[in-house]
This record gives structure tokens, sequence and C-alpha cells, in this order.
């Protein structure tokens, strides 16, 4: 199922469930209902005002704060309320080394975030510190899919907004402006290509040093998501360049992974060693480690029309349904069918990628992103237009566009910008319905959030999903 938006769309989740707890009980549900929202509410108007207010206002305190206390180190330290930068003291302390890099992380990573929510001012002079302020050039040594999804992600995507003719969030483009985020977006990727060079297997090794190339402390073990969710930055920036290198390297290790599947179920695992191209980790499941491999096979499907993404993800939906798919009114009678059958509705559990065999009966966080989430805040351009654009696995929003459908290398004369009208997820192939294993659930089923139900149905129309 296509993913609007994972970590983030959690996050807003949550929030949303904990404001009907609050709220429930209280006579404000003013307007009509429909049976779905009579049976599981939604947020009236007032209090989704209200809300996105409240939304807004956490998103510019972390903001604020961080450029008052921290800037221009990568993050805020909330407890003593000061900046952190790469842990130099201890190299091994990969939780803060693996994405504090010393470029002004907090900064870069919110860039689109600002423009979304409609503070070009506040949005122009970001991008004008970005362009003073950071630099790649440092002797630090970061996880590439870390830095892939949240640096080079967001300074694409901030390019893209600004570049946007049509300008839906407004004026977000500094008289200045002459493609310096789209430079820094082309050295640091330039900067990530030793980890795929000097891969004998097209896996790509987890880390690298910015500066001097892959490190002298090798980890040859990475995870299928580290490895394999890379096609979509690294596409988009190939395609904007017209240089097919990165987009190459990306897709040569998808089709590493893809490659290592076991032969009798057809499954991946967890983690696998960059050197032997063999499994060190078994556990085939949809949360971390593998969680935004599958989300990538689809976007990238969405963005490029690749046929190979599409049928990719579409195999890999039927073996995860065959395999992972199991019933919570126990594992030994786990239901066939959605309507049929004891117990509630079945969940994705881990299995052993060998034989399939249930490894682990319980979920983590990341696997939520499976399912799909929504905005709530319904007035913004994004949500008015949200099969316009795709949200990236760290949240960062590409516009789906014409020029992406097309591989300058392989037409030398096609100009690199192209004015073409941009394209909608409609104008992907629809994902069939006999995708589903299970019948079709019944209506009051299906759309368990607290959210108007005519959205997920339009939703479901959009993206082929009514029968999941």
């Amino acid at each position: 199922m296509y993913v609007l938006l994972s970590y983030i769309g959690i996050s807003i989740l949550i929030l949303m469930s904990n404001i009907l707890d609050t709220y429930g009980s209280l006579n404000i549900f003013k307007q009509p209902w429909d049976p779905l929202e009579k049976k599981y509410g939604f947020f009236p108007e007032s209090l989704r005002l209200h809300m996105l207010g409240e939304a807004k206002k956490m998103f510019n305190f972390g903001f604020e704060n961080y450029m008052e206390h921290a800037f221009p180190m990568d993050e805020l330290n909330p407890i003593q309320c000061k900046g952190r930068g790469p842990d130099y003291a201890n190299p091994s302390n990969i939780n803060i080394n693996d994405i504090l890099g010393d470029y002004c992380l907090t900064l870069v990573d919110s860039l689109d975030t600002l423009a979304i929510m409609g503070n070009a001012t506040r949005f122009k002079e970001a991008v004008e510190l970005v362009v003073r302020s950071v630099s790649f050039d440092k002797d630090n040594v970061v996880q590439v899919f870390e830095v892939n999804i949240r640096v080079l992600g967001s300074l694409i995507s901030a390019h893209l907004l600004m570049m946007d003719p049509e300008k839906p969030f407004g004026d977000l483009k500094p008289d200045w402006y002459d493609g310096e985020l789209l430079h820094l977006a082309h050295d640091l990727a330039s900067r990530l290509l030793p980890a795929f060079e000097k891969s004998t297997t097209g896996i790509p090794y987890p880390r690298v040093n910015l500066q001097k190339g892959l490190p002298k402390m090798l980890f040859t073990e990475t995870c299928t998501a580290g490895a394999g969710s890379l096609v979509l930055e690294f596409g988009i920036l190939s395609r904007l360049l017209g240089d097919p290198v990165y987009e190459g390297y990306a897709r040569r290790a998808n089709k590493a992974l893809w490659n290592s599947r076991a032969e009798n179920t057809g499954l991946l695992g967890n983690v696998i060693d960059v050197q032997s191209g063999k499994w060190t980790g078994r556990l085939s499941g949809l949360g971390a480690g593998l969680d935004s491999f599958y989300e990538y096979l689809l976007k990238s499907y969405i963005m490029f029309g690749e046929d190979d993404d599409f049928q990719m993800f579409n195999e890999s939906y039927h073996i995860i349904k065959q395999y992972m798919r199991r019933g919570i009114g126990g594992l030994d009678r786990w239901r066939p069918h959605c309507n049929k059958g004891h117990g509630d509705h079945p969940l994705y559990v881990n299995v052993n990628m060998m034989n399939g065999a249930v490894q682990t009966s319980w979920i983590d966080s990341l696997q939520a992103a499976f399912a799909g989430v929504q905005l709530f805040d319904k007035d913004n351009y994004v949500n008015k237009h949200f099969s316009k654009f795709v949200f990236t696995t760290e949240g960062h929003i590409f516009p789906i566009l014409l020029k992406f459908r097309t591989k300058s290398w392989d037409n030398p004369l096609l100009p690199l910008v192209q004015e073409e009208p941009p394209l909608s997820i409609v104008d992907a192939r629809p994902l069939n319905s006999t995708m589903a294993s299970c019948d079709a659930v019944d209506a009051e089923r299906s759309y368990f959030l607290p959210i108007k139900s005519h959205y997920f149905m339009q939703i479901s129309d959009i993206l082929g999903v009514d029968e999941y």
C-alpha cells in the first residue's frame, strides 16, 4: 500500500488519538455524522483548526529554539539547552555519529517544512543560512542511508519547491538563488559514492567518511532498508543533473538485494554482509531494517515509471501476504480471509526468511508506516493536491513531474529542464486488486482512523487499494 507519510504521520496519528481520548466524552461534536464517523469519531472543524495551530506552534518552538541555542551545530540537546554535533570523543557512538556530521542538520532538515507551512520569509532566510554555513568537506564518518533521506532529500526537495513555476507555497525563491542547494546536493551525493564504488556485490557499505571515502574502521554489515532506500533521492538527482551515475548505483544496490532473496520463499532478510553478499540477519518483516525498501519500490515506480520497480513491489506484496500475514486470534489458527474465521483482523508478523516460520509475533513502531497515514491540515496545498506529490521515508516532499520519467543520458537532445505539466499518482499503474489475498474488508473495518470516511474513499479510489 502506498505510503503518503511515514514517521511524521505516525506522530500526528498518536497526537490525534490522544486528543480523541481527551475530548471524546465532551459535547463538542456538533455536525452530523455518517455511519463511520458515528462509530469512530473525527475532528470537528473547530478542533481541527485549533490542533493545526498547536502543531505549527510546536514546530516553530522547536525550530526557533534550535536557531537560538544550537545553530550552527546539528541539533539541540533539550536537556542542556545547547547544540550538539558529532561525538568526536567516542567515534564508535554510531547513535550520534551516524547522522550528526557538522552540517547544520536541523536547519537543512527543516527547509521544506518551513515552505509547506507557508513561512516563505523564514524559508528564504533558512536557505541563505544553508548556503552560507553548510559544508560537507568534513572529516566525519556518517551513515549513507541517514544522510541520504535527511540531508540529500531535504536539499533536493527545497530546490524543487523553489523552482516550481506555479509557486504553490508562495514566492520561495530568493532573487539571488542560482541552484546553490542543488550544487550542495551534488557535492554530498558524490561524497557518498565510495560506499558503492568499493563494493564488489553492488550493495553499498553502510558508512563513509565525507572527506576521505571509506572509513578505516570498516563495518561490512548493512540492513536491507539502509542499502535499498536510495533510488528516490539518487534518481531525482541524476535526472536533474543529467548524470546516470547516482541512480545507477542505487538501482544496482536494489537489484543485488533482490537477487539475494531466499530461494524457497522469495523473502529478504534484515541484515546482509556487503563483501560476501550473505545474510547475517534472517528476520524478514515490515519493521526496522526492511520497512522503507518496500516503500521505495512503489514510490520509485510512481516517480519514475520504471516497470522493474513495480514488478519488484508487486511480487514482494504477494510474498508478504503469503508469509507474514497472520491472525491475532492465535498463530495456530490464523484467518485465511479478512472477514472469515476467528479473532480480529490479521497483523504482519516477523518470519524466518528461509522457511517463512514465525520468528516473533510482535511488531515495532516502524512497521506502522506500511498501513499509511494522512495529514490533517486539509486546507494545505499538499493535501488539496496530494496526488501530485510523493513523500520520502523521512517526510521530505518531491513533486511528481514528467521530466523525472525520462533519462536525458538516453537522449542527448533532451533538455534537462522541461516545462511539462505535472503528473499525479493516478498516472501510475493502479495496484491490482488481485494483490490482496483476502476478501474486501467491510466498510466499517476499512477506515479505522479519526478522519472522515470520504477522505479514505478518495485515497482508496486513487491508489487502487480498496480491497486491502
